[in-house]
């Protein structure tokens, strides 16, 4: 086979593992009961006023001098609409945090038909999309709730609308399911898993650090029930960076630059508690993915918990060492790493996803075929391992074959 790298024209059609879909305004006030509304999720337009500081996003309600801004309004939660939400197609020196309306952004941010568009127009055959705004990466938006109730009717609503209304009709096959599970309680999360695989979802958004959020460690066993479930249904589970609520930093004052240089440190932690609580020992068929992660800390990584595993330190004692617990069963997913991939035989081709992150700042839309082409061409790869990492991988990840994605 040739080593060279096939022209951006050549590549196959993407599959990214991490986009981002905008939660519809009218959905929780459509579908949950009239008792329940008031409330339920819902949006207010307002003046508000944006602020990032100490790691940590923060708004100002009602500022006479602010801008118009969509807040979702859920019980005591309050969150603002930011450009920064879904600047998909703005150049990215007009990328700023401020307020949004969601008529500010692109319509594929939230509308299905026009998503399909424009990832005909990135060359992307099919997507796996997170929450964007409120619910959060893992669904915290509903577990921080005081009315486990409602918390749950409101996720069940919107799995129900990501099964049935953005995966389905002309989404089907293109979108793929990925859905939330109530995190503060293991056994209704279970439930959840049953209740969507029957209904054609095979992967689940959960916390890379659920301790971080107040909930059972991965140590404390009592998540077991919920990855039998996973295992039981062949459910991926998927860990978006910053989905334990939290994003490393170093001090109170430092930039948004700072966290966004070491978000990778989330996935570190997080791998470390599959591999040290045994999880991945019990539960030989789990599989796991890290979305936004990059790849480039996997080999150190590795080779640091082998070293501990060797060593006999630290209070852990399993059979098998951690590299070789994860293979063929855990994932990091790229779109800017290229250390990752000159990196690749030491990863594993195999172990590496891709993803456009439509609609973030991040993204590539709408040149992520091309921005693949420049780091596949640097790091030197042949046309099958261009495959492997466009798409293959993600259909053995995610068992896309269920949705006839064929590699």
């Amino acid at each position: 086979m040739s080593s060279v790298t096939p022209e951006a024209k050549d590549l196959p059609a993407i599959i990214s593992v991490d986009d981002h879909v905008m939660e519809p305004k009218t959905l929780w006030q459509e579908e949950l009961p009239p008792s329940m509304r008031a409330r339920g999720p819902r949006v207010s337009r307002e003046k508000v006023k944006l602020e990032f500081t100490g790691g940590h996003y923060g708004f100002q309600r009602d500022v006479e001098d602010g801008s118009w801004c969509d807040v979702w309004l859920f019980e005591d939660l309050a969150t603002p609409t930011g450009l920064l939400h879904a600047p998909a197609g703005i150049p990215r020196s007009e990328q700023r945090n401020v307020p949004a309306v969601y008529e500010d952004l692109r319509r594929g941010t939230y509308d299905r038909d026009a998503r399909l568009e424009d990832m005909t127009l990135n060359h992307v055959e099919a997507a796996i999309c997170f929450p964007n705004i409120f619910p959060r990466f893992a669904g915290q938006g509903f577990a921080e709730r005081e009315d486990k109730e409602l918390g749950l009717r409101c996720l069940q609503i919107y799995n129900d609308w990501m099964i049935d209304d953005w995966c389905g009709g002309a989404g089907k096959g293109r979108l793929i399911p990925l859905t939330l599970v109530p995190l503060w309680d293991p056994k209704l999360a279970a439930d959840e898993v049953r209740r969507c695989a029957a209904k054609g979802s095979h992967a689940i958004a959960f916390s890379e650090n659920p301790s971080k959020l107040g909930f059972p460690s991965l140590y404390t066993g009592e998540w077991d029930v919920l990855w039998e479930a996973c295992q039981e249904t062949e459910t991926t589970v998927s860990m978006h960076i910053g989905s334990s609520s939290s994003m490393p930093t170093t001090s109170p004052d430092a930039p948004l630059a700072t966290s966004m240089c070491l978000y990778a440190q989330n996935a570190q932690a997080s791998l470390a508690d599959w591999v040290f609580s045994c999880t991945l020992t019990r539960f030989p068929n789990l599989k796991i993915s890290y979305a936004e992660s990059q790849a480039g800390w996997v080999p150190f990584q590795l080779e640091r918990m082998d070293s501990v595993w060797r060593d006999g330190v630290g209070g852990v004692d399993f059979p098998v060492a951690p590299s070789e617990q994860v293979k063929g069963r855990v994932w990091s997913c790229i779109f800017d790493d290229l250390t990752g991939l000159k990196n690749r035989d030491e990863i594993g081709i195999e172990a590496i996803l891709f993803e456009t992150d439509y609609p973030h700042s991040d993204g590539t839309f709408p040149e992520s075929r091309n921005v693949a082409r420049d780091l596949f061409a640097q790091a030197g790869m042949n046309a099958e391992e261009c495959r492997k990492v466009l798409r293959t991988n993600a259909i053995g990840c995610y068992g896309l074959e269920r949705f006839g994605v064929a590699s």
